[in-house]
């Protein structure tokens, strides 16, 4: 797993998730702008995927592959599921449920490299 690329896409993420809370604390509703954030962090979340994939092919092995390949397939799926809720549900709340994922895909991307660099589930 490429380090600094993984520490990429977690500040992203996190820059975003600010983003989402300060909307939220402005009462605010999601808007396209902020989408637009989501979509960039999913487009780094892809890459990475790309990226562990490519790593795999090479013959690298992580710590635990179905560990790893569960974290990196969910960290997919975190933005979507939360972006399908808050459109749902245009509010100050929606806009928060954003944050809150975007908070998880860090969590997320440190597991994969604690993962990648030989910890077992």
């Amino acid at each position: 797993m490429i380090s600094g690329f993984a520490v990429t896409v977690a500040v992203c993420s996190l820059i975003v998730a600010a983003w989402s809370f300060l909307l939220a604390a402005r009462n605010r509703e999601p808007r396209r702008a902020l989408l637009a954030g989501l979509a960039v962090v999913e487009l780094l979340l892809v890459a990475q995927l790309v990226i562990g994939v490519v790593l795999l092919a090479g013959g690298e092995r992580p710590g635990s592959l179905a560990t790893y390949l569960a974290y990196l397939i969910g960290s997919l799926l975190v933005l979507p599921v939360g972006a399908a809720w808050a459109l749902a549900e245009r509010s100050r709340s929606s806009t928060a449920v954003l944050g809150i994922a975007c908070v998880a895909v860090p969590v997320m991307v440190l597991r994969l490299w604690e993962v990648w660099g030989g910890a077992h589930a």
